[in-house]
């Protein structure tokens, strides 16, 4: 029989992870397009002839390239039939409707259908959609769109080698400009040593709410979990300004913004496990229930939404892949384990509670 206060622990905590999960759909929703991880990394190499104040860059693991124009005269993209795509520069970016461009690059996949005003041959139809002097968008040319691999990678899939060079046709006035980069196959890590990483820090922290509470032997596990977890916290918050830079946000304000919309959720996973951390640290009361309600929460918006970078080589992080791998890693195994420590501390806890004794001069009502 499972003591009641460990049922009612264990049904908070599954109905606050299952309602993370279903608020969890619209917070990703936000960067859809975004892949998890990537085997193909696009880097751009130059922009020429070289215009001071005009540059690109690769985002969001490739998945996006960025145009910043800051020069005083618009830029046009064009797009895959040679019309006019986009115009950046300094009153904002616009985009051509008519263009097909315009929506194939909806999606990273392309596969919008094209409504009857996309017409490469008709006349632009101007609209703005952006203020600024940047814009991001998916490109066809710089991605590798395929169900399978290229021939190449098929021939040697364990050797880091060139798909593709890509060339992005800009113009400014009459003057052509071209955005240049390469596609490169990375092979992707082998994910068992990470797992096997995940899994023994899971049995190391889940192992502490083994030791029986109210001892001093108790005392010290519970602080060793709770800075475990806010360990995990900080990871959780490091990978989320990683993932915050890799999109491209510009400054500190962009930073900023892109942290509380973006990526809130995880944000707010890492702060909590840091607050959780802390209240352990500390003894308060109920704190084997904070552990393992903030332990569900780190491995879910931390550790699971991002096991994909465990197996690609390229994340969509800004920093070394292995450093990612390695937060992502941290956030599981103190995560899953301060689940199961705050619920074996709970169950220990209900076991151990004395029943209560009737009063000696309590009467029997008939």
């Amino acid at each position: 029989m499972i003591p009641a206060p460990l049922r009612r622990a264990a049904l908070v905590v599954a109905g606050a992870t299952t309602a993370l999960l279903a608020l969890a759909a619209p917070a990703a929703a936000h960067g859809a397009d975004a892949p998890d991880g990537t085997d193909y990394r696009g880097t751009v190499t130059g922009v020429g002839p070289e215009r001071p104040g005009l540059t690109a860059r690769m985002v969001e693991a490739g998945g996006r390239l960025e145009l910043t124009n800051r020069t005083a005269v618009d830029v046009t993209v064009l797009g895959y039939s040679g019309e006019p795509y986009l115009r950046i520069g300094p009153g904002g970016v616009y985009e051509n409707s008519r263009s097909p461009a315009t929506w194939l690059n909806r999606t990273i996949a392309g596969e919008t259908r094209l409504p009857a005003e996309a017409d490469p041959a008709a006349a632009p139809a101007w609209r703005r959609i952006a203020d600024g002097p940047t814009y991001r968008w998916h490109d066809q040319r710089t991605l590798w769109r395929e169900d399978g691999p290229p021939a190449v990678v098929v021939a040697d899939p364990e050797r880091e080698q060139r798909v593709r060079d890509w060339v992005v046709p800009l113009r400014a006035g009459d003057s052509a400009i071209e955005v240049r980069g390469t596609l490169d196959w990375v092979p992707p890590p082998d994910p068992y040593p990470w797992w096997v990483a995940a899994t023994l820090g899971f049995l190391v922290v889940g192992a502490a709410g083994l030791v029986p509470g109210g001892t001093a032997a108790g005392v010290r596990a519970l602080r060793a979990v709770g800075a475990l977890l806010a360990a995990g916290g900080v990871a959780a918050v490091a990978l989320t300004v990683g993932r915050a830079l890799d999109t491209g946000a510009p400054g500190v304000g962009g930073l900023l913004a892109e942290l509380v919309t973006g990526q809130v959720w995880t944000l707010l996973t890492g702060l909590g496990a840091l607050a959780a951390g802390g209240y352990a640290l500390a003894r308060r009361p109920g704190a084997d229930f904070t552990l393992a309600l903030a332990g569900a929460c780190l491995t879910l918006f931390a550790g699971v939404s991002n096991l994909a970078v465990l197996s690609r080589s390229v994340p969509p992080t800004a920093g070394p892949p292995t450093l990612t791998r390695v937060l992502v890693t941290v956030a599981l195994a103190t995560g899953t384990g301060a689940v199961a420590a705050g619920l074996l501390r709970l169950r220990t806890a209900a076991r151990t509670a004395p029943n209560p004794t009737p009063h000696p001069h309590a009467t029997r009502t008939p």
